[in-house]
């Protein structure tokens, strides 16, 4: 017998539901409340029975970032239960999970944004300059994140004095373009129901950097 209360991922989302610039605009006020240490949402349990009595959800965003702990992507944007869908890998290294998760995000649950967020001083990002400069890549599965970061650092310069912070911009706009050739995104993309932007997570002050 199915259940009447379980979670029904999809269905129209409502006629309030944000386009992706509003919804870029309420990630990035989300951000400014964090940054200013006036957050809006306090993550309890109140918050998640709220949301699960819906019964449908209609986030406004996915937003990949990395696996490092100190990227806590709802907080740092300030959302509650049911605002983002987030993916999470090393870099942010896009697999065949991850873009099956942001077509099915923005598919089936209405999603009009992906973000792609990087971080300062991301060890993935490190490790695979290092990588480079040495000529010796890890093998398994940690060689292929170093293999898909690569291009970014042959891009920027494996020499290059401020390599860091540059492969990881670099990365990040890799990684975008990447997302929108995928077909799926593509035809979104071209009728503007969706958008796919960067942007860079700073440790120190909290603060996110969209770019260009």
């Amino acid at each position: 017998m199915s259940d009447s209360r379980a979670p029904r991922p999809t269905g129209p989302p409502p006629a309030d539901h944000p386009g992706p610039a509003e919804a870029l605009a309420e990630l990035l006020a989300g951000n400014h409340r964090f940054v200013t240490g006036q957050p809006r949402h306090g993550h309890d349990v109140s918050a998640a029975a709220a949301s699960a009595a819906l019964g449908e959800q209609h986030p406004i965003a996915f937003v990949l970032g990395c696996i490092d702990s100190r990227v806590p992507l709802e907080a740092i944007f300030d959302q509650t239960f049911g605002s983002i869908c987030v993916g999470r890998s090393g870099a942010q290294v896009l697999d065949q999970a991850i873009l099956g998760s942001i077509e099915f995000a923005v598919a089936a649950l209405g999603v009009p944004l992906v973000v792609v967020l990087g971080h300062e001083r991301c060890g993935a990002v490190a490790s695979t300059i290092a990588a480079e400069r040495s000529g010796t890549r890890p093998t398994g599965s940690v060689g292929y994140l170093v293999e898909q970061i690569a291009p970014a650092v042959a891009e920027v310069g494996v020499d290059h004095p401020q390599a860091q912070p540059l492969v990881v911009r670099a990365h990040v706009r890799r990684t975008v373009h990447r997302l929108r050739q995928v077909d799926a995104l593509a035809a979104a993309l071209g009728k503007g129901r969706i958008d796919v932007t960067g942007g860079v997570y700073d440790l120190g002050n909290g603060q996110v950097e969209l770019l260009a």
